[in-house]
């Protein structure tokens, strides 16, 4: 039988110890100087090395070299206190749940006046020193106190508020601390290195997430999952169905779905994840979770995220970056309150399915949301809307033509095309007008009813696509890029959605259709007819900046520039502010 991983690599030296700083160097330094006490008390979480730790304190101490934080490793004391050796006569471990009795407590008592056997010091390890009774810790408190020369007690405990106060004030207390992720994951690593069992990517991310941060449960958690590795390792697939949580394409697939509002994917999602036997619950838990990694992406931008997030990779975290935009920030806290409600209303006797399809349901429609999250959710897609389309006031003539076509500044087309289409451009603002009221009405598009497994699979390699488009053509990237979003697809039609009708008249002009017909062959592997629609609802992000960007990279032949890339091309023009029209 194979020797259990979190016993195999149990530290035998303070240097060892991982993520415990605060405890391992002032007892290093105590034991350098020669400042030892005579009675200790670690406490913290189950499997963070307070016993481990124990054992070292004692191994530091009785080495003929000691005290020293660097024991010797070869008089008798180092090899019989080695990590799985055999023990030492003169280091005495007890579990205070057997041993809790005043009767134990006075032996123990009684036998700690006797001289160590072959060592310096006599030293007691209660583990687990709350569940002493009140009698035997009253018994055990004036040898506490004070002890003979030769004896020293250590005290481990998950619950040191539960020891008696009388105990505690005679102790050093060193509490211990969970390991953080990003050690924690490195430790992993080098254990699969030492192991020799190739790990999928993601696999450990998964594995300290099971742990909470306890090193014991992390090794158990990668033991078990290297002991049933087949000659390629350790998979991803199958570390998710072992470990419960939720594939990471299922999370991407809803959040997408809600990013479009598309309420026939999203449950199509929901369906996917009970018949793969996932557990609604988990599912639940790990989309709260995912909620609370977009807000935290969309508060530090992608770039700055990786100081909290460190176990994301920079593609997932740009990809959660464009999801984080796309929501919303109060869309995304109202979507993680129904998430966490829903949660906690699983608990109860109604189907976790039903509730989590009712969570789906409350996201997409904040329209019936009256309370505060429901109003500011519903206010910042209006004012997207509105920074897209802005709408004429209701005070002016009807004869009078519209106040302001959003092609005039959003997408600005030359003069001589506006008399070429005069009704085109009229044609197209009572489109976006349209589009606006119906975004209102019925925000969850229930005209996009296609496979939801195409359309999430293609808005997954969304960014690969355009990434292609952009080798090919920096015009029809640049209208691309910030500004459209997949609807839907069939059998035989892509149907792409642009900001507003100038952007989509640029693409359809430029017979930039074909080049994006080209790069989802290449990328994808699917040939479709690709149309395009006039879809306000979708957020460009289009600060300034960004708009720099798409002018600073866009092709320098003039005859296919217009608005503001035709300016910076041609007078050196920048892109300070814009300011929408009445």
């Amino acid at each position: 039988m194979s020797l259990a991983l979190y016993r195999k690599y149990r530290p035998s030296v303070f240097a060892d110890v991982i993520g415990q700083e605060h405890v391992t160097v002032p007892l290093s330094n105590a034991l350098e100087s020669g400042k030892t006490h005579h009675a200790y008390l670690f406490s913290g979480p189950r499997g963070c090395g307070k016993t481990s730790s124990a054992r070292i304190m004692a191994r530091s101490l009785n080495c003929e070299k000691g005290p020293t934080p660097n024991p010797c490793g070869k008089c008798q004391s180092c090899t019989d206190l080695v990590a799985n050796g055999p023990g030492s006569i003169d280091v005495i471990e007890l579990d205070a749940a057997t041993h809790g009795l005043v009767d134990d407590a006075r032996d123990l008592r009684d036998k700690a006046f006797f001289a160590p056997v072959q060592s310096k010091y006599k030293i007691y390890i209660i583990d687990e020193a709350h569940q002493l009774g009140p009698g035997a810790a009253n018994a055990l408190l004036k040898v506490v106190e004070e002890p003979p020369a030769h004896v020293i007690f250590i005290f481990a405990t998950t619950e040191p508020e539960k020891l008696i106060s009388t105990i505690r004030s005679r102790t050093h207390h060193y509490p211990f601390r969970l390991v953080p992720p990003g050690i924690l994951g490195t430790h992993l690593e080098k254990v699969c290195e030492s192991e020799g069992v190739k790990v999928a990517k993601g696999v450990i991310p998964l594995v300290v997430r099971a742990s909470g941060g306890s090193v014991r449960d992390a090794l158990s958690v990668l033991g078990q999952l290297l002991a049933g590795a087949g000659k390629d390792g350790v998979s991803y697939e199958i570390a998710i169905q072992l470990l419960g949580f939720t594939d990471g394409a299922l999370l991407d697939d809803a959040m997408d779905a809600i990013s479009a509002r598309d309420g026939a994917t999203l449950f199509k999602t929901v369906d996917r994840v009970i018949e793969s036997g996932h557990d609604p619950r988990r599912f639940t838990q790990d989309l709260l979770e995912r909620l609370r990694d977009l807000m935290i992406v969309d508060a530090l931008e992608a770039t700055n995220a990786n100081s909290i997030l460190r176990e994301l990779p920079d593609d997932q975290l740009e990809r959660m970056r464009v999801q984080a935009k796309s929501i919303g920030q109060a869309s995304l806290s109202r979507a993680a309150d129904i998430a966490a409600e829903g949660l906690t209303q699983m608990r109860g006797a109604t189907a976790p399915r039903l509730i989590l399809e009712l969570i789906c349901g409350r996201i997409l429609l904040p329209m019936g949301d009256s309370s505060e999250a429901g109003l500011l959710a519903r206010i910042e897609r209006l004012e997207r809307v509105e920074s897209i389309a802005p709408q004429p006031r209701a005070a002016a003539p009807a004869a009078k033509a519209p106040a302001a076509d959003p092609a005039d500044y959003i997408s600005p087309v030359t003069a001589e095309a506006k008399r070429e289409v005069p009704t085109k451009a009229a044609k197209a603002k009572e489109e976006v007008v349209a589009a606006v009221v119906k975004e209102e009405k019925a925000p969850a598009a229930p005209e996009r009813r296609i496979d939801s497994m195409d359309v999430a699979g293609l808005r997954r390699l969304w960014p690969d696509v355009i990434e292609n488009v952009k080798k090919r053509r920096r015009l029809t990237w640049s209208l691309l890029s910030a500004s459209a979003q997949i609807l839907g697809v069939d059998e035989k039609i892509i149907t792409i959605g642009i900001v507003n009708a100038g952007a989509r008249d640029s693409f359809v002009r430029s017979e930039s259709d074909e080049i994006l017909r080209q790069a989802f062959i290449e990328v994808v592997g699917l040939d479709r007819k690709i149309e395009v629609t006039v879809d306000p609802s979708i957020d460009t992000t289009s600060t300034p900046e960004a708009r720099a960007v798409r002018t600073s990279e866009a092709p320098t032949d003039a005859t296919q520039l217009s608005g503001a890339a035709l300016l910076a091309a041609e007078l050196g023009a920048t892109v300070i502010s814009e300011t929408s029209h009445d």
